[in-house]
């Protein structure tokens, strides 16, 4: 393998951000048919064979051009190869505006194709700036430019509509050649090539470079990528057809759920890398054939009507799959395909280090012409059997080729292994005489091997500014999820004026669905952080937000969208909810016992104060063009008026992106924060974890399902009144009560300052149903805002008791552990407490706006909802007297100073 010479960090990123932008542009012009291939089918009236082949040409080009480039880059360095073969495809691209019948689009697709060569340029030039080690994770973050199919889908359809499919190439055009001329003045020789050329020494040959391809192993690899590459090129490419056929949606709502499949077929890509470097590129493999076995069987399946001829007469039922299970389906397929593409990419530099630009070049080719043959495949098949879903049978039955394959080869490389012991051998085994086991297994950047904030001198020293970093960068991160999670409370309320006719009840769904879905993922997210590290998930759960967001954007443009389409969006923006649970849990390893409390506070109750800006922010910005042309025509109110409620949405974008990628730079991992789900999940035997969840959902889960219900609730009790004018106060008040009354916990103890929490709860609900009679709108709101400002004391109270109750409760509970184990039981404990607690709590989001609902839909008044609630807050107060803050009880003693609390390090 070439020396990788030592080279300065920066000159590293600034490879590896220039390659993934350019992959990122060139990506999304090398897709650009699967968007207006669509109009040039309707004006030149092609079948389906021929849209097979339209959209496939460039990907033809593309990928036959790949290990000619990859060979030059090796030869000629990526500085010079990559701007050229951008330009190239620039003007292609162009001309392709000028083209008017069909066999002039075809030749122009074939320049234009030559984007998707871009690809082999990147791998040779990127893998020389990496040691082997740390190869997968940097080819895996390149790959990620994968991502351009999505931008072309989010972005192309609105274009098109507006001014046409020629314009639409035009723009992407331009984009390209800007981008091709920035790297190359802002690019460098990679290591190798600036070394070749201050030695003189030639390069190989073209022969010598493209000596490996005689192995069968090569081949072997390339029938992967065809797979998790060109199967996903393919799909890109089909799908806007596909769910317009199937699932009758327009072009641009096609455009949006298509884009789902390529971003998490892209996003992951770096996460796929990551693990193909901890775990070895074999378990990831198959990981994703075997997943995508299950998922493509699913996806095969036709839509079919049953009849059976039964005793009493003909019995009938249909299977089908829905529009909601295929796009999460289709999720979960691109989600295991960018982990297979970057691990399918972690072999080439290991295996063959000195022929990078040949090998990587054969595999990124046929992985290519997967994207040109299967189109064409899917069209005709399609043509022949009349079957939609005959796509997929296809890419089932190349899966169980590729996984039969590889097990027997595995099978075959375990045999002759067989007399070797099997824990001495690496990752790879037919690699176990050239490569060293140390490899595997090594951290990845930004992982912090020893953290022990407990010592004052490495606290004040190092980890100070450590943990205030990942904590700075966590909040803002957290206020966008929260923002995002409630953004629907706000578009749901302002759907009737423009012209979406639903009831009461159903909006009262739409309003209550995010807390369903944010409050279940939060049950899985509470166990990420141990498993796959704080900096990795803050980035993924953080870029997640952009499916929503772009969602509510363009399905309130268009009065038409199904009900159906607004359940799913609902559905999607619990995304933002599941963010808090691990959230909550990568901060509490940062600090030590003394600085947790405040550091928690800090970071949930800002975080909290999402849900205030966004109901603030969202009022201002729908009924201004913000985004101009870019953000759609306003939509015409019953009153009179013009509202841009797209801008709901769109608003995020922007601050989620920044967000993500400074949590993926500035973030860090903690190396002895790792734990399986089975380690934590010893959580679900402990009665306090429940009875916290209980107390939790009466604090975090009035906070978050008041912040959900109160707008729509407001709206609907006093509609004389314009209540998004006042009702950000309650949540505002709500934020900053946590994050300042912190310190009340601390001083009089968690248990006491809860009890007293639960009591002014119950005041509170006795004063709101006092004023609904009066029809007092302001004392109705200053009842709710009394009762936010309370549950914010609450929800820092109840997250102070867990580390003090797990400081007893573990020593109790497993006494065989010394005392550094007991500090690392009850860490890891009282972190997913927090998070498991948060997840059950969340769910308030759902249940109490759907509890006003149901309350209205059978009564008339939400009165019947309210008595619940009064009833909730007396059973928790109740719970908090008996369990912990009686004379007996299990804090009494701490609380009141008669008994010192265990010295652990434990997180709260």
């Amino acid at each position: 393998m070439p020396t990788i010479l030592a080279v300065p960090k920066t000159d590293q990123n600034r490879a590896l951000g220039l390659s993934t932008f350019a992959f990122t542009i060139c990506f999304a012009v090398w897709t650009i048919f699967a968007i207006i291939g669509i109009q040039i089918k309707a004006e030149l009236g092609l079948n389906d064979t021929q849209f097979g082949l339209l959209v496939g040409t460039p990907i033809l080009t593309g990928s036959l051009i790949r290990v000619f480039l990859g060979v030059w880059t090796d030869q000629r360095g990526g500085r010079i190869v990559f701007p050229a073969t951008m330009l190239a495809s620039a003007a292609s691209t162009f001309l392709l505006s000028y083209a008017h019948t069909y066999p002039m689009i075809l030749a122009a697709a074939l320049g234009v194709g030559l984007a998707g060569g871009g690809f082999a340029v990147g791998i040779a030039y990127v893998s020389k700036w990496y040691p082997q080690e740390k190869q997968g994770t940097a080819l895996g973050f390149f790959g990620m430019g994968n991502v351009g199919a999505a931008v072309t889908k989010f972005a192309a359809p609105f274009v098109m509509v507006a001014l046409g499919w020629t314009a639409v190439a035009q723009i992407w055009a331009t984009a390209l050649a800007v981008v091709a001329v920035l790297f190359f003045l802002f690019g460098k020789d990679d290591p190798d090539f600036a070394s070749r050329k201050i030695s003189g020494a030639r390069p190989k040959s073209l022969r010598e470079q493209l000596e490996p391809l005689k192995f069968q192993q090569v081949w072997r690899f390339s029938l992967y990528y065809f797979f998790v590459f060109g199967a996903f090129v393919a799909l890109a490419l089909w799908l806007p057809k596909y769910l317009m056929g199937v699932y009758g949606v327009d072009v641009k709502t096609a455009g949006l759920f298509a884009a789902t499949f390529s971003l998490s077929a892209s996003l992951f890509r770096v996460y796929g890398g990551i693990l193909s470097d901890r775990y070895g590129a074999r378990k990831i493999m198959y990981v994703t054939f075997g997943v995508s076995l299950v998922c493509l069987f699913m996806l095969s399946y036709p839509a079919t009507d049953y009849v059976i001829h039964g005793i009493k007469g003909d019995i009938r039922f249909s299977t089908s799959m829905s529009l909601l299970p295929f796009v999460l389906t289709m999720f979960l397929l691109g989600f295991v395909m960018s982990l297979g593409k970057a691990a399918v990419y972690k072999h080439i530099p290991v295996y063959y280090p000195d022929h990078v630009g040949a090998v990587g070049g054969m595999v990124g080719m046929v992985g290519g012409l997967g994207g040109f043959i299967l189109p064409i495949i899917f069209g005709a098949v399609s043509d022949l059997t009349g079957v939609w879903t005959s796509c997929f049978m296809v890419l089932f039955a190349l899966v169980v080729v590729a996984l039969g394959w590889m097990h027997l080869a595995v099978r075959q490389m375990e045999q002759k292994a067989s007399g070797l012991d099997a824990r001495s051998l690496p990752q790879f085994p037919e690699m176990a005489d050239l490569h060293d086991t140390k490899l595997h297994g090594a951290g990845v950047a930004k992982v912090i091997a020893e953290w022990r904030p407990e010592e004052r001198e490495f606290w004040e020293n190092i980890g100070e500014p450590i943990a205030r970093r990942n904590l700075y960068i966590s909040i803002p991160a957290l206020l966008l999820a929260f923002s995002v999670w409630m953004v629907w409370s706000m578009v749901v309320a302002k759907l009737p004026l423009i012209g979406f006719n639903y009831t009461t009840d159903q909006l009262f769904w739409l309003a209550a669905l995010p807390g369903l879905s944010g409050a279940t993922l939060r049950i899985f997210y509470s166990f990420m952080v141990p498993i796959f590290g704080g900096r990795l998930w803050t980035t993924l759960s953080t870029f997640s937000l952009l499916i929503p967001a772009f969602g509510i954007g363009y399905a309130v443009q268009n009065p038409e969208t199904p009900y159906f389409i607004f359940l799913v969006l609902a559905l999607l923006c619990g995304l933002g909810g599941g963010n808090f649970a691990s959230s909550m849990s990568n901060i509490s390893f940062f600090f030590p016992k003394a600085r947790k409390g405040n550091a928690m506070a800090l970071n949930a109750g800002l975080g909290n104060l999402g849900v205030s800006v966004m109901q603030f922010l969202v009022p201002i910005v729908i009924t201004a063009s913000v985004f101009g042309t870019m953000g759609g025509l306003p939509a015409a109110t019953g009153e009179g008026g013009q509202l841009w409620l797209q801008n709901a949405g769109f608003i995020w974008v922007p601050f989620i992106i920044a967000a993500g990628v400074l949590a993926w730079f500035g973030m860090n991992d903690i190396a002895d924060v790792k734990a399986s789900f089975a380690e934590q999940s010893v959580i679900f035997q402990r009665k306090h974890n429940w009875l916290m969840c209980w107390l939790y959902t009466g604090t975090f889960g009035s906070f978050i399902g008041f912040s959900a219900g109160l707008p729509l609730l407001a709206k609907s009790q006093f509609p004389d009144v314009n209540v998004l004018k006042y009702v950000f106060l309650g949540p505002l008040v709500g934020a900053v009560s946590r994050a300042a009354t912190g310190w009340v916990s601390d001083k009089w103890g968690g248990a006491r300052v809860t009890l007293w929490v639960f009591l002014g709860m119950m005041l509170g609900v006795i004063g709101v149903m006092h004023f609904l009679g009066q029809k007092d709108f302001f004392g109705f709101l200053g009842m709710f805002v009394f009762m936010f400002f309370v549950t914010g004391v609450g929800n820092a109270s109840t997250f102070q008791m867990i580390p003090v109750i797990m400081r007893q409760e573990v020593p109790r509970l497993m006494p065989e552990l010394n005392a550094a184990e007991t500090t690392r039981q009850a860490e890891k404990e009282s972190a997913a407490i927090v998070g498991f607690t948060s997840a059950i709590a969340a769910y308030g989001a759902f249940f109490i706006p759907k509890s006003f609902g149901s309350a209205i839909a059978v009564t008339g008044t939400p009165m019947a909802a309210l008595w619940g609630f009064l009833i909730f807050y007396a059973s928790c107060a109740a719970l908090t007297w008996f369990v912990y803050t009686r004379k007996g009880g299990l804090l009494h003693a701490i609380e009141r100073g008669n008994s010192p609390v265990p010295a652990l390090a434990v997180a709260q």
